[in-house]
């Protein structure tokens, strides 16, 4: 059973839902029926109605939407959505999970990121943490995440001051690739408390609450980036 660290009061948090498909919107509503602290206020069938929506209903605060959709993207929707509302938490709600979307759901400010074949659990807990401040990913969408970083130690933007150190950089690169603070330190040859030490300045300086929290601000600070597939 997933874990569920946050409870609100029944129908406090409202949500819109955005596709171009009536039948996963009415599909998706059926199953946030049954999230008893969750209440979908408004529903739109494309970017445009969308924003349209969140003039309507103020009080929205998560806005779940899907990816693929003509005209306006999800992910150009996001962007719009970051600049006249910026109040409204955003999870993205797709059939795919490849590492392009993922970034650039990411770079778009997204907090979340679901798959279509999700539950009505996994959509209750998203939805709480993403209001709560925190970001939600499918288990699948960060694996997907994850197994194509690069981190680079010692990149650096001559236009805009370092935020971490080298070092900070090098931990930042394992914490990523999912390594303990054991393994980090025996890689680095420093001792367990310095990589917790480095650890805490790391999450304190980028304000990351979680790992894929760190990786969204990484992306957005041009400290990593995606590798590309390589072709057969």
């Amino acid at each position: 059973m997933l874990h569920q660290p946050f409870a609100f009061p029944a129908g406090s948090i409202p949500v819109l839902l955005v596709d171009d498909h009536q039948m996963v919107l009415e599909g998706v509503q059926v199953l946030l029926r049954r999230v008893p602290d969750v209440q979908v206020v408004a529903t739109a069938n494309s970017g445009a109605q969308a924003l349209v929506r969140l003039q309507e209903h103020p009080e929205v605060l998560v806005a779940l939407l899907d990816l693929n959709m003509p005209q306006m993207s999800g992910v150009e929707l996001m962007r719009a959505i970051q600049v006249a509302h910026p109040q409204v938490r955003i999870l993205a709600l797709s059939m795919f999970h490849d590492h392009l979307s993922v970034q650039e759901v990411l770079a778009a400010g997204g907090s979340g990121y679901l798959l279509k074949s999700t539950t009505e659990e996994e959509l209750g807990i998203a939805i709480r943490r993403v209001v709560a401040g925190q970001s939600y990913f499918a288990a699948e969408v960060g694996a997907t995440l994850l197994n194509n970083l690069d981190i680079p130690a010692t990149r650096h933007n001559g236009n805009r001051r370092r935020l971490l150190t080298t070092r900070e950089q090098e931990v930042l690169q394992l914490i990523a690739s999912e390594h303990t603070n054991a393994a980090i330190a025996s890689k680095l040859f420093i001792s367990e408390r310095t990589v917790e030490t480095h650890r805490k300045n790391i999450f304190t300086k980028t304000g990351a609450k979680s790992v894929i929290g760190l990786i969204q601000y990484a992306l957005r600070h041009d400290l990593i980036w995606v590798r590309s597939r390589r072709v057969p």
